[in-house]
């Protein structure tokens, strides 16, 4: 059975996420503020963190960037229409997904699954019987699941390394992102582009020396994003 927490202050909303999670299998811890979701997920055993950005105490984002610090565990983000800047921003500390309120039961079940099916089964390409995937000065180890930019290490969220692990898999190949997204999220690309875009920038800060001129991972305008080649 694998394990849910879900922070939200408002009660309501916990309830009607604890029912439809439980539904499907799932058992769901709850929190109302982002201190006692870190207490509980250093105490337990959690797969999957569903939070909202909006708390008092610690509100979503900073309890974003504490998880971080202590844990790998896929998170996705409930967020009110209108909070378009602290989506980038959870995206950019740490956040797998986000899901606007209200919500349909149905994409919430799906968004979950997904993320707990990639947790679990981190990655899906074919990698060298080494695991080792080299491209200039990058170097991916996949059996360690690190990263090295000419031979120092690169600290990347696991959502940032299945994404330049695909790329790396694909040398030239251009990947739109619609196609990252359903590859690397396995999930239904509709209107996820910010998405994608957010993660790469971050990627791209993470493993060029000059992110306004890259040298590995490089953007086709109205085509989509790829790791080397011409």
């Amino acid at each position: 059975m694998y394990h849910i927490l879900v922070c939200d202050d408002e009660k309501d909303i916990v309830s009607a996420l604890k029912i439809y999670l439980s539904d499907e299998g799932y058992h769901v811890y709850e929190s109302g503020n982002g201190r006692d979701a870190l207490k509980i997920i250093r105490e337990n055993e959690i797969h999957l963190v569903l939070m909202d950005i909006m708390m008092p105490e610690l509100d979503g984002i900073q309890t974003m960037a504490k998880i971080r610090e202590i844990s790998n565990v896929p998170v996705i983000l409930l967020t009110a229409k209108g909070e378009d800047a602290d989506k980038v921003l959870g995206l950019n500390v740490g956040a797998d997904d986000y899901i606007t309120k209200p919500f349909h039961p149905a994409e919430l079940q799906a968004r979950v699954k997904s993320q707990i099916r990639r947790y679990m089964q981190l990655g899906s390409g074919i990698v060298p019987e080494t695991g080792i995937l080299k491209l200039g000065g990058i170097e991916l180890d996949d059996k360690q699941k690190k990263v090295f930019l000419d031979g120092e290490f690169v600290k990347l969220t696991r959502t940032e390394y299945e994404i330049l692990k695909l790329l790396m898999q694909n040398p030239g190949e251009v990947f739109s992102p619609g196609q990252i997204y359903q590859k690397v999220w396995k999930d239904d690309p509709y209107g996820t582009e910010n998405t994608v875009a957010v993660h790469i920038r971050h990627l791209r800060e993470k493993i060029e020396y000059d992110p306004a001129e890259p040298r590995y991972l490089k953007v086709l305008w109205g085509r989509g994003y790829k790791m080397g080649g011409d």
